[in-house]
């Protein structure tokens, strides 16, 4: 239970901050906002762990970036996907 309320904090925090470094309005709703984080927080831990910098000394700064950048590119497939702008 408890780390399904940690994805759901990740996700909104990590969608938010995707859907304000990118250009542009993105007409999406907090649901997905939040679902979207989420999968970029999901793919960028794998890929941290993939190249085995996931867990480092203090906080995990490639880890987080790399969850970002996965936001960042799931919310665009997801609008070019959808046809919104």
């Amino acid at each position: 239970m408890l780390s399904l309320i940690g994805m759901i904090i990740v996700g909104a925090v990590l969608g938010a901050l995707a859907r304000l470094i990118m250009r542009g309005n993105q007409n999406i709703s907090i649901l997905w906002t939040i679902l979207l984080g989420a999968v970029g927080a999901f793919i960028g831990g794998a890929v941290a762990s993939f190249f085995n910098v996931a867990h480092t000394d203090g906080i995990d700064w490639i880890r987080w970036a790399l969850s970002l950048v996965a936001a960042i590119v799931s919310i665009s497939i997801y609008l070019s996907i959808t046809g919104r702008k």
